[in-house]
């Protein structure tokens, strides 16, 4: 008989419950280590399963005489610890960690982590749950069948109203473009194909994020097709993304759905889609978690990222050059 996979959870917050529901929904054993009383608490209650306090460092040290290569982790804590705890479980000795977005709290510390786990042939993969969104799923199958995607466009606009009185790290708040936006730009160029050519703008800019607050930008991608995109942080807006193939206009707006506007017709039609894991669990959780247990292939690895990084550079600093 198989033997379960080993699990751990490092982390008691509110993604970390999301992550323990899909695994109790998929009959998977877990370990949750957590580092305040707090989120354990929250966590217990919600879960019914025990948290095991003092912090990951703490359980690694009270664990030494396990083979931590055979477990599979996920990283569940707050943003600015996300590249620390990763390389500590890198030099722990475990060999597949799933890693929340964008894989450490800013582009320096995603690279260190990818460094680290080159050397140590470790398998970090980032966890970016809109690209098992069943929206994203089914634009993929359809776009495909139309004959592949000829351009797109995409906003990524945030509420800076909200976000400037959010309790969050300075260095969080600091790094918004790529530890939030970049949900909505991995997953438009996971689709469309990622940048070959692009010129990039930026305007504005306030305390809580001083490199940029407009944004607008247009290129070509390695499928060939063109794309545009922009957002204003200081005014309104949602998060978006459209894709044209040279049958359809598909329209993620919200992201969760999916729409269709087919050549010849101004009609917007809504495509009715199989989403009921999506509304029961965090919307890509279950896939997501789902593929890293068995077809680990389908996530985004960090050398993806490595090779993103100077694409989310270029759109945060509005360098035009070639």
């Amino acid at each position: 008989m198989r033997e379960k996979t080993k699990i751990l959870i490092v982390g008691a917050g509110p993604m970390a419950i999301e992550y323990a529901k899909v695994l109790q929904a998929q009959k998977s054993e877990f370990i949750t280590v957590g580092n305040t009383k707090v989120g354990a608490n929250n966590f217990e209650n919600d879960i019914k399963t025990k948290v095991v306090l003092g912090g990951v460092e703490n359980w690694l040290k009270n664990n030494s005489s396990i083979d931590f290569s055979l477990y599979k982790v996920i990283v569940t804590v707050n943003e600015h610890l996300l590249g620390t705890i990763a390389k500590l479980l890198i030099n722990a000795g475990f060999k597949d960690v799933l890693l929340e977005k964008p894989g450490g709290l800013d582009i320096d510390d995603i690279k260190s982590v990818h460094s680290l786990a080159v050397e140590k042939k470790v398998n970090i993969y980032i966890a970016y749950n809109r690209r098992f969104f069943a929206s994203t799923l089914r634009v993929k199958e359809l776009i495909k069948a139309d004959g592949g995607v000829t351009s797109f466009n995409f906003e990524f606009t945030e509420w800076g109203h909200i976000i400037k009185d959010l309790v969050k790290n300075k260095e969080i708040l600091n790094e918004w473009f790529i530890q939030n936006s970049s949900h909505v730009i991995d997953l438009a160029f996971h689709i469309g194909g990622g940048p070959v050519d692009m010129k990039s703008f930026v305007l504005g800019g306030q305390s809580w994020h001083p490199k940029g607050t407009i944004f607008s930008g247009a290129g070509i991608t390695d499928k060939n097709a063109l794309f545009s995109y922009n957002a204003n942080w200081d005014s309104a807006g949602r998060w978006w993304i459209e894709f044209l193939t040279n049958e359809n206009r598909y329209i993620m707006k919200p992201m969760e759905q999916l729409y269709i506007q087919k050549r010849g017709s101004i009609s917007l039609d809504k495509i009715e889609l199989d989403d009921e894991l999506d509304k029961t669990f965090k919307p890509g959780l279950y896939k997501q978690v789902e593929a890293y247990l068995n077809w680990p292939d389908k996530l985004m690895k960090i050398n993806d990222q490595i090779m993103m990084l100077p694409n989310y550079n270029k759109i945060l600093s509005g360098n035009i050059s070639q």
